[in-house]
């Protein structure tokens, strides 16, 4: 078959072997480490083998005498071939060899090196074959200077998003602020940069405009981790000293474990101004979650918040003139006695308290202080000398946890509404057994040693009385200590009442 051999002999040539061997060699490499984009792969290997048919169909052409024909499917088919090999090879070396030499470069910068690698493979081809290249290049720099006087706003696009990643102005990943416009930047393409926001909207920015204008990149420095300074503002009564205000807020916050709130650089608190009437201050917390920001700030204010309550300190605002009308002086008083038979009715769910009759317990009751903890406040500290404060749940939940041998916390016990803690401290005014967490958000009442102390002098048997709770409260956490393989906390806790009550004694001069 003379007209079939003619056809292979032109269409397979000596060097048709080396290229077939070494598009499936990349096609086989690229399949197995590059699943991602094996769709892909199979694609560009379907290019290829469409342009071995087309080389064929030119060789049946050449047998039919039509050699100018088969000469041009022949260049054309062949330069098709050399683009899918170039493919492979792009892949293969960005997307493989480079990563695996930790070499990550950007997208556009692959694009770049596969289009001139096409255009030389061409331009390489088309002079193989005899046309006048310098009579191609006059003809086509005077097409691209019509071209790109046409096209110079996208043109511009193109080349801000090359610059953008070639310089790593900003990343896939990074947080940007563009005017008011805050959001996460998912995608940098030849054109367009996409930037995801938090409401769930993707905005498109033209390159050409961040290279114009000014951007900020959130939370990136140079060798840091990834955070973002916040800022909580409020303020407070010039009666108030500076340093009061100061430490109250601190000591919380960096107590606190609060969500995406990063301990260094740690946060700090600081006077920012003096005017209408009230002290501004400021709270500087980093932010580690950039998605996170109106939550995070919303449990910072809450913690701010319940640990100037705590202090007893309060807020302020602007100074205005409002006229309003007072409320007399019956209502005052029916509020006040609501808000009393709501505390002697907590009193009474207290052990300690059971044996108090209603006069006690009312003289108790309107000596307690209001006192709330926003959830990760650590209300007492293991080891911390008595405050000789008696703390009664009103809502919440606070665990009660020791330091154990391996500097690990172990959680004794979950208290609840009604139960209470630091009555060892109020009692005896020895050191805190333990220290309590907030598990919540927790609303306290406190009661201090002054006002227990009243009662106390009037009524000394009381002393008789709490010592037995005391003892046995005692005993539980020695049993959980020895447990745990540490000693007990001293020898008050031996169980003998007699030495408890001797201490109550003695601690409140009876």
């Amino acid at each position: 078959m003379p007209f079939l051999d003619t056809a292979i002999h032109y269409f397979w040539r000596d060097e048709s072997t080396l290229v077939l061997v070494m598009t499936l060699s990349l096609a086989f490499l690229l399949f197995h480490f590059h699943k991602e984009e094996r769709r892909s792969i199979l694609n560009t290997l379907g290019f290829f083998f469409a342009c071995l048919l087309g080389q064929f169909i030119s060789g049946l052409t050449h047998a039919m005498q039509l050699e100018t024909a088969a000469d041009v499917l022949h260049e054309v088919f062949v330069i098709g071939g050399g683009i899918a090999l170039i493919r492979l090879w792009g892949l293969l070396v960005f997307r493989i060899i480079l990563p695996f030499a930790r070499l990550t470069l950007p997208r556009i910068t692959e694009d770049i090196f596969v289009i001139v690698a096409y255009v030389a493979w061409g331009l390489v081809r088309l002079r193989y074959a005899g046309l006048d290249l310098g009579s191609i290049v006059a003809t086509s720099a005077m097409i691209t200077a019509v071209v790109a006087f046409a096209m110079q706003d996208t043109l511009g696009n193109i080349l801000g998003g090359l610059a953008l990643q070639l310089d790593n102005s900003v990343q896939v990943g990074d947080w940007i602020k563009v005017d008011d416009i805050v959001g996460r930047v998912v995608d940098i393409r030849w054109r367009s940069t996409l930037v995801e926001t938090r409401n769930w909207e993707t905005v498109v920015f033209p390159n050409s405009q961040l290279m114009k204008n000014k951007f900020m990149v959130l939370g990136r420095r140079s060798d840091q981790p990834v955070q973002w300074r916040r800022w909580i503002w409020f303020g407070v009564s010039l009666e108030v000293m500076p340093g009061k205000v100061v430490s109250a807020i601190e000591d919380a916050i960096m107590q606190a474990d609060i969500d995406n709130v990063a301990k260094t650089p740690a946060p700090s608190c600081v006077l920012m101004e003096i005017d209408k009437g009230y002290a501004r201050y400021g709270l500087r917390y980093w932010l580690s979650d950039l998605a996170a920001d109106d939550p995070t700030d919303g449990a910072v204010r809450w913690h701010v918040y319940t640990a100037l309550k705590r202090a007893g300190i309060k807020l302020a605002v602007e100074e205005q003139n409002v006229h309003y009308i007072r409320e007399n002086e019956k209502y005052q008083e029916a509020a006040h006695q609501r808000e009393l038979t709501r505390r002697v009715k907590t009193l009474k769910r207290v052990e300690l308290f059971a044996q108090m009759t209603e006069e006690e317990l009312q003289k108790l009751a309107a000596r307690l202080k209001y006192k709330p903890f926003a959830k990760g406040n650590v209300i007492t500290r293991q080891g911390e000398p008595a405050q000789h404060w008696l703390f009664v749940i009103i809502n919440g939940e606070t665990e009660v946890c020791v330091d154990a041998p391996n500097g690990k916390k172990q959680v004794l016990n979950v208290l609840t509404k009604g139960d209470f803690f630091g009555e060892m401290s109020l009692m005896t005014g020895a050191p805190r057994a333990a220290s309590v967490i907030a598990r919540t958000d927790v609303e306290c009442y406190r009661l201090d040693k002054e006002a227990f102390e009243e009662i106390m002098r009037a009524r000394p048997s009381i002393a008789d009385e709490v010592s037995h709770i005391l003892v046995e409260r005692r005993a539980q956490l020695d049993s959980v200590l020895r447990n745990m393989g540490q000693e007990p906390l001293d020898k008050v806790s031996s169980g003998q009442r007699s030495e408890v009550l001797a201490t109550i004694k003695r601690f409140f001069g009876l």
